[in-house]
């Protein structure tokens, strides 16, 4: 897409300029003619200002675009044009940012851009599933059936979010509650000890000399710590998106105890959900295989859908590779296996996801007990630690001023 300026006239021969966007400058040229102007010039220029500079930092958030897919589901179901629909929700929206792309959507759909085009320029927002499907809409004329699904789609998934954070809320609140009392005690209590136990002449024990050493390294180095901290954050974010680290980091997710599964089952429900609607709006199989291998996030399943993909291609079917992959359970590889002699993959597919949605409901339901004995056992070495790092001193000045 590029940005044109124009100069026309209207059907009253009165002049008219402004600015649009097309393919081309042909395209252009018949944008204007069905918005019934007689092109004079049109030029193309860089549309570039500060604030695009700035988007990058800012974001939508998923409920946000769930809220725009099912007011414009309710829209288009009541016959409003898509135009009006998209300008009515654009006044509602109160993220500026969101209420600034709504509004260029609409201006590229006035211009003459189809739909999907316009929202594959804002890929950071609208993911290519989301634009596949309103693709798919378009071509077929059932954008309020696609509208309907992709509401779905993203109100289970934050559903599915909202019930982790639920889920991990008190572990995080507890460890973090434990960390602020450890530091506490490290920068206030223990130095107030270490002046106490210095008036004698006692070797202090192991703990307190490490807890008296890490008071000290805080307290004239704490730059130091901060460097240290923000550089191995930053090591690591940049080691987990390289070509060697990525393939580590996503295998780890996957064997992790407790969230390695539940981040496995997740994963597959949303391949095979994703399968399933793009299958029944119409979308080719194997650009169904493509986006789905991108949206998953970890590369080890996506490889797998890779193998998938290539044995589709050639005509073998979904069932064998995923056999192979032995990421998939043989209850889930039968269901597809079914699917494909019966030719409705789509509606079985559709059953695998609800499958792993209940086994991950499942976990999630029951993660606070899983994690649990992991977060006890992590209290119980920070609390041992700081009660040996304090107490064990005090017994050795027993022990020095006991009578002989």
């Amino acid at each position: 897409m590029a940005n044109f300026k124009y100069k026309a006239r209207d059907k009253f021969a009165r002049p008219v300029s402004g600015s649009l966007v097309a393919q081309n400058k042909d395209a252009a040229v018949k944008a204007l003619q069905d918005m019934g102007y007689v092109p004079i010039s049109i030029d193309e220029f860089i549309d570039f200002a500060p604030q695009d500079i700035l988007k990058k930092f800012r974001k939508v958030k998923s409920e946000e675009i769930s809220s725009f897919t099912r007011q414009l589901f309710a829209l288009q179901k009541a016959g409003l044009p898509l135009l009006s629909s998209l300008t009515a929700i654009a006044e509602q929206t109160k993220n500026k940012y969101f209420k600034t792309v709504i509004e260029e959507i609409a201006r590229d759909i006035k211009a003459g851009v189809g739909f999907s085009d316009s929202l594959k320029k804002h890929g950071k927002i609208f993911d290519g599933v989301y634009v596949s499907m309103i693709r798919a809409a378009e071509a077929s004329g059932s954008l309020v059936i696609i509208l309907e699904r992709l509401a779905i789609l993203l109100d289970g998934e934050i559903d599915t979010n909202n019930r982790i954070k639920s889920a991990t809320r008190y572990p995080m609140i507890s460890l973090g509650v434990l960390c602020a009392a450890f530091l506490i005690i490290v920068t206030f209590v223990i130095p107030r000890f270490a002046q106490i136990y210095g008036q004698f002449n006692a070797m202090l024990p192991l703990p307190t000399r490490i807890l008296i050493a890490l008071n000290y390294f805080i307290k004239n180095y704490w730059y130091l710590a901060i460097l240290i901290l923000g550089g191995s954050i930053f090591g690591f974010m940049r080691l987990i998106k390289s070509s060697f680290g990525k393939p580590l980091w996503d295998n780890f997710k996957l064997k992790i105890p407790v969230f390695g599964p539940l981040f496995t089952l997740l994963v597959m429900s949303r391949f095979s959900r994703i399968t399933s609607l793009l299958m029944k709006s119409g979308v080719p199989i194997l650009e169904v295989l493509d986006l789905s291998t991108k949206s998953t996030g970890n590369i080890i399943i996506s490889r797998a859908i890779e193998n998938i993909k290539e044995s589709v291609n050639q005509g073998r079917g979904m069932s064998e590779p995923m056999k192979v992959s032995g990421l998939f359970p043989p209850v889930v590889i039968q269901m597809v296996a079914i699917g494909e002699q019966t030719g409705k993959v789509d509606e079985l597919l559709l059953s695998v996801a609800d499958y792993y949605d209940l086994e991950s409901g499942y976990m999630i339901k029951n993660l606070t007990t899983y994690i649990e004995p992991v977060l006890i056992i992590i209290l119980a070495m920070m609390v041992l630690g700081l009660a040996l790092a304090v107490f064990l001193p005090m017994w050795n000045l027993i022990k020095i001023f006991k009578p002989a």
